[in-house]
């Protein structure tokens, strides 16, 4: 799934080509995605000019003028990246956000997990937002505040750090480095990590998100950016995917266990505590 530096980095690819641009219209031709496409999405937002795109968690709002928001989530596998008009569609290209320039915003979903919502101006704040966490690079997730949020939770704090009612977009592959870098298990307890390391965590997932953004982000399967390039984050993993290979800090062994349904992988010396 891509994560926060994966989605930051389409939507840095985005901003760089399409800010400013006119909609003239969109093209909707499956809206069964995990949340179907908004009726009426191509008259909302047909002539609207794109004056931002922002990023909330792992979703996408491209601010069309004082109409609303376009919202659009990637899902399992998907990838938002611009192409001529004239270009054809492929089986699984659900959606194309035609611009005046020449170019679309095109959503490839081959797994239909993903979103593409009209959000209203003056609308209520939508359920997907509405109760996220802070981003975990503003100043709102600092040490204090995650150490008062971790108080009485007994969960690990892998599972705890992936929530994003704790904070906004950690997924699994961040999660796993961010624990490395600050040396802590993830089965621990949330509730045993004291302001130290709580401190040592948030920075630790501050730079982890940081190192990936400048990279593009992990391209594993289907994550290219909107440019059509990969990402290269993934050559410098630390701990994911690296089960019984040498910690490239210590030497000990990696391993990987099996935590909330999705695999986890740790330096069983440099992470004992």
């Amino acid at each position: 799934m891509p994560e926060l530096p994966e989605v930051e980095t389409t939507r840095r690819g985005l901003v760089a080509r399409v800010l400013d641009a006119r909609i003239e219209r969109a093209i909707v031709r499956n809206r069964a995605l995990r949340w179907p496409v908004s009726t009426g999405l191509e008259a909302a937002i047909a002539g609207a000019r794109i004056d931002a795109i922002e990023r909330r968690a792992k979703y996408l709002l491209f601010a069309c003028e004082r109409r609303g928001h376009l919202l659009v989530h990637l899902g399992m596998s998907g990838r938002l990246w611009l192409v001529a008009n004239d270009e054809p569609p492929a089986i699984h290209d659900h959606v194309d956000i035609v611009l005046a320039t020449g170019f679309s915003i095109r959503l490839r979903d081959p797994r239909r997990f993903g979103a593409v919502l009209w959000l209203p101006a003056g609308a209520p704040v939508h359920p997907l937002l509405a109760s996220l966490g802070p981003e975990p690079l503003t100043a709102a997730f600092d040490a204090p505040y995650l150490y008062r949020v971790l108080r009485g939770r007994s969960a690990a704090i892998k599972l705890v750090l992936m929530d994003s009612h704790v904070v906004a977009g950690v997924g699994n592959i961040y999660a796993n480095e961010a624990l490395f870098e600050a040396r802590i298990n993830p089965r621990t307890s949330a509730s045993r990590l004291g302001p130290a390391r709580c401190a040592r965590l948030v920075e630790a997932v501050r730079t982890i998100l940081a190192r990936a953004i400048e990279a593009g982000g992990s391209s594993l399967r289907d994550y290219v950016a909107a440019d059509g390039k990969l990402g290269s984050f993934q050559d410098t993993f630390n701990v994911y995917g690296r089960d019984g290979l040498p910690c490239v800090r210590c030497g000990a062994p990696v391993r990987a266990i099996w935590q909330g349904n999705r695999s986890t992988w740790y330096c069983v010396r440099c992470q004992r505590a």
